[in-house]
């Protein structure tokens, strides 16, 4: 069994941890996710009990880390009721900004005009790094021959044309039959950041079978000998045996190329978006969010992603100690 699987089974069955991936109908209402958490994030503070919930949404990319997070977190106080949903990024921040959540994950930064909505509402905010992640890109292992794709060549399978598609459209010797999509849906952070980096604001192809749920995209790629998707790194290794994994201009991702940025332009940094307000009035907030600090390199190891340096998980909590 699979590290992450075995920590989000554990969670479910020894802390009542009850977070799963939503489809594109779910994901707009939000998936929840609730389980007593303890607040208690070092030895020294074991015998302190807190009480208090906090709630966030945002990403399923994230979900991995948080599930885990969540679950060793479960493991200290049972007073602190933890509740966390996943709409998506965007589906997240829409939560945050409508003052819904304590905090938000995020697998891109967040966007000029949700800063702005944040500022009008008068919510203060504070973005605090968790882990690095490759979007991986993926087709059936019967496919033999999109193995190695520049950066054009992936923008000209996904961009929208107004035409059905087939893979010898992209190169004259690759199969006479249309290419088929599975995608993550435009609140998905990691659509936005494929958006930007691959299609640069063109329309993704219509036919494409959008969710959020990254099982449905794993498991439309893995039946079908023609079909395409993209999504978070862990997932990809948590179904490799039933995927293959797309090199982009010769460069496979894995923990040293997504890490060092060698694997371009699809690395990027995932991020937890926290309430400065909620920090500074809620002992169970603060503690949970040091906790995730503490523990998210851990983590992100553990379910797939890579962790960061030591030295960005200090100087997170030294931020997040200054909101206090």
């Amino acid at each position: 069994m699979k590290k992450w699987k075995y920590l989000t089974m554990t969670a479910v069955m020894g802390s009542a941890l009850m977070l799963g991936a939503c489809g594109s109908d779910s994901a707009q209402k939000g998936n929840n996710a609730e389980t007593n958490a303890p607040s208690s994030t070092g030895q020294n503070a074991a015998d302190e009990k807190l009480q208090g919930t906090v709630t966030g949404d945002g990403s399923s990319t994230v979900a991995p880390i948080i599930e885990a997070v969540v679950e060793k977190y479960a493991g200290t106080q049972p007073d602190v009721k933890v509740s966390v949903g996943i709409s998506g990024t965007g589906g997240g921040f829409e939560k945050f900004i409508a003052g819904e959540t304590d905090f938000s994950d995020a697998s891109r930064s967040i966007k000029d005009e949700e800063k702005a909505k944040l500022e009008k509402a008068g919510i203060a905010y504070t973005e605090l790094p968790l882990a690095y992640d490759g979007i991986s890109v993926v087709v059936n292992p019967e496919n033999d021959w999109a193995k190695d794709l520049t950066v054009e060549q992936l923008k000209k399978i996904w961009m929208e044309d107004g035409k059905e598609k087939k893979w010898s459209d992209i190169d004259p010797s690759w199969p006479n039959e249309k290419i088929v999509y599975y995608a993550k849906p435009t609140v998905s952070g990691t659509f936005d950041y494929f958006d930007e980096v691959i299609l640069e604001g063109a329309d993704l192809a219509k036919s494409a079978t959008l969710s959020e749920d990254d099982n449905i995209l794993v498991q439309g790629v893995a039946a079908d000998k023609n079909a395409i998707g993209f999504f978070g790194y862990a997932y990809y290794l948590e179904n490799k045996d039933k995927l293959g994994v797309v090199k982009v201009d010769g460069v496979e991702p894995n923990n040293k190329t997504i890490e060092s940025g060698e694997y371009k332009p699809l690395s990027r940094p995932l991020f937890v978006y926290v309430k400065n307000s909620v920090i500074k009035e809620s002992e169970a907030a603060y503690d949970f969010m040091k906790f995730t600090l503490e523990n998210a390199g851990e983590m992100a190891d553990a379910v797939g992603y890579v962790s960061l340096p030591e030295e960005k998980y200090k100087e997170a909590l030294k931020t997040l100690e200054g909101l206090k």
